[in-house]
């Protein structure tokens, strides 16, 4: 009895932590996502060594890669609420149309830039406020939003774009997009430190801890003391933030603001954001990977043509993409409540 009672009163082994394989389990999406770029460029490089292996392809990429990324980031905020955004193209376009009307009426760029990011964020407030506190379907006000702006772009500019060529001789524009000696375009590194930025908030500030609670269950993050609405609405806000300073880039990198600006960004940005590991469930995601999802679909279609298929297969494997990921999302781990 004597030796039971020893035996029952010792504790039980505690397991050592393995710091290095929990970083690896908890960015194992991110992981993922990268594993699929090397992949994914080692092919297109065994496809055709003389484009891949260019210094140029890599550059002409990297010049308008930080527009998607500016749009990315943001949006891994929404949907790891559980919500969606389907305005942030034309709410591109429209802060856009907002910095080239100001920098064609002679105000200063940086005064344009202001107003875009205004722009930008009144929309996401008015997405939020609609949605959270009319209890209306994220899906479809946001999609109506979208249809609203473009017409609102198209009544204002009739089909013209403005051409803004002056740009290239000022202190904004080398500041944010000029050339450097470096080799990589100036913009990459403002969308590596947005990157980084949104990684802060996402994983190491109390507002990302509250943006995953809310996505993963509301109610309980009510009894938490969260405010779910105003995070809810902040998450919108916050789209609408990136997807002006994505109109302002646009602008910057073709000195040209066009009508259709933000069309072409809807499935590439979606594709990016459920590549880089955010599922469409809520709850979780990854920041880091989502600006390498956007890396992914930025080099697909490049990749496609450099491999000697059509243009025509882009939509196919942009789809493809993203059905894949949904179901290998669902596979890489379990969703925790």
């Amino acid at each position: 009895m004597a030796t039971v009672s020893s035996t029952a009163g010792q504790s039980a082994p505690t397991r050592q932590r393995n710091p290095l394989r929990e970083f690896f389990f908890d960015n194992r999406r991110a992981f993922s996502a990268l594993a699929i770029l090397i992949v994914m460029l080692t092919i297109f490089y065994l496809a055709n060594p003389d484009v891949f292996g260019n210094p140029t392809t890599y550059r002409s990429v990297f010049l308008t890669l930080p527009v998607a990324i500016f749009l990315v980031v943001p949006s891994v905020f929404v949907v790891t609420t559980g919500e969606v955004d389907l305005s942030f193209p034309s709410t591109m376009g429209f802060a856009a149309y907002g910095f080239a009307l100001a920098v064609d009426a002679g105000y200063d760029p940086f005064i344009g830039f202001i107003i875009a990011l205004i722009m930008g964020a009144f929309i996401g407030t008015i997405n939020g406020i609609l949605i959270v506190y009319f209890n209306l379907s994220s899906l479809v006000t946001t999609l109506g939003m979208n249809f609203l702006l473009r017409g609102l772009i198209n009544i204002g500019a009739e089909g013209f774009s403005i051409a803004l060529p002056e740009l290239r001789d000022t202190f904004f524009y080398n500041l944010l997009a000029g050339p450097n000696e470096i080799g990589v375009p100036t913009q990459m590194f403002w969308a590596i430190l947005f990157v980084l930025g949104g990684w802060v908030l996402y994983n190491r500030h109390r507002f990302g801890a509250r943006v995953h609670c809310v996505g993963d269950n509301p109610d309980s993050a009510a009894e938490m003391g969260i405010n779910v609405k105003r995070i809810r609405v902040s998450v919108f806000v916050f789209m609408g933030i990136g997807a002006a300073l994505a109109g302002v880039f646009s602008v910057l990198v073709n000195t040209v603001w066009w009508p259709t600006s933000g069309d072409g960004y809807l499935l590439t940005n979606l594709a990016a954001v459920f590549v880089g590991g955010t599922p469409t469930w809520g709850g979780v995601g990854t920041v880091v990977g989502g600006a390498l999802g956007a890396v992914i679909v930025a080099f697909i279609e490049p990749g496609i043509l450099a491999a000697g298929m059509s243009g025509f297969y882009t939509q196919f494997f942009n789809g493809l993409i993203i059905m894949l990921s949904i179901v290998g999302h669902r596979f890489n781990g379990r969703r925790y409540r």
